[in-house]
């Protein structure tokens, strides 16, 4: 890796998305205060968009390429070829959300470029989010209508993997339903279940939705129900917990809680800028902690208020 470039190409899934854009002003300003350039460059959740904007970057004359392509794929694979042909190219590949068999085979061909997985811990995301299931719920028992994202993606899976882990010796049960990431697809997977048969007197205890844009697509179809007007009220939850997204929307009531997941493009700008000071490799992965809003203590206090403010017979 040439030590006088000093870009780094940060490749994201759509701009119309409130997470991938803190993710974006994230890695500009981390690229900044590290003497770094940034170009952020957005897919439009197309892997086909996706796949041209990187190989145009891979192809681009040795001075302008990039140092380092910060990625998070829109397909769950990680974009093998794309990662392959940009190490050979001379250009660390920093994967973000992805875990993805390949990167260990990259790091011993070419010890010399940064090539890292940076993520939120997602089955921990998914644990929290099981606990806040528990908490909503006034027994071990109950159904949550459980709205994850792309079934291909090591995220879903391992925000699936932790949920179930945390319900593992309840009774509750989680349905899932498929979305994309994004607010329409919440809506649109909502009214498909509702269309169903099999939904007919199938009364959810809670929507559980694996980030905070689904909810609140969700949320707007079940509002807009008809023939279903019980689940307006149902409690959501989500995940990402930006200050003036699923935080705020907790604040509004607007959902019962949500998951604090961190930008992980800050973090791997980070990683290249070291592995560009020291000439050394970037650490194989580095992991980020979520937190729950509200905290999981504060649920209890609240369902725990609620249970007392209720008429006794």
């Amino acid at each position: 890796m040439a030590a006088s470039r000093r870009s780094i190409l940060v490749s994201l899934l759509a701009e119309d998305q409130e997470f991938q854009r803190l993710q974006a002003d994230d890695a500009r300003a981390t690229a900044s205060r590290s003497g770094l350039d940034a170009e952020v460059l957005f897919a439009d959740n197309s892997a086909i968009l996706q796949i041209q904007q990187l190989y145009r970057a891979i192809h681009r004359p040795i001075e302008a390429r990039p140092a380092a392509i910060v990625v998070e794929t829109v397909v769950g694979e990680g974009l093998e070829r794309v990662a392959h042909a940009a190490v050979e190219a001379g250009i660390g590949w920093i994967l973000v959300n992805r875990r993805v068999a390949y990167l260990d085979d990259l790091r011993r061909g070419h010890p010399e470029l940064p090539i890292s997985l940076v993520s939120t811990d997602q089955v921990e995301v998914g644990r929290l989010q099981a606990r806040q299931f528990r908490s909503l719920l006034a027994s071990d028992s109950g159904l949550v209508l459980y709205l994850q994202g792309p079934a291909d993606t090591s995220v879903a899976q391992e925000r699936r993997q932790g949920a179930t882990e945390g319900l593992a010796g309840t009774q509750i049960e989680l349905r899932a339903l498929d979305g994309d990431w994004t607010e329409a697809s919440g809506e649109r997977a909502i009214e498909r279940w509702l269309r169903l048969k099999t939904s007919d007197g199938v009364r959810p205890d809670v929507l559980g939705c694996q980030n905070d844009a689904m909810a609140v697509g969700a949320g707007r179809a079940l509002e807009a129900s008809s023939a279903r007007p019980d689940l307006a009220r149902l409690p959501r939850t989500g995940c990402d917990g930006l200050l003036e997204g699923g935080r705020r929307l907790v604040d509004l009531r607007k959902l019962a809680a949500t998951v604090i997941t961190p930008s992980n493009t800050g973090p791997a700008v980070e990683l290249v800028a070291r592995a560009l000071r020291a000439g050394h490799p970037a650490a194989a992965e580095v992991m980020l902690a979520p937190t729950s809003y509200p905290t999981l203590e504060e649920m209890a206090q609240r369902q725990a208020a609620r249970r007392d403010s209720r008429p006794r017979g």
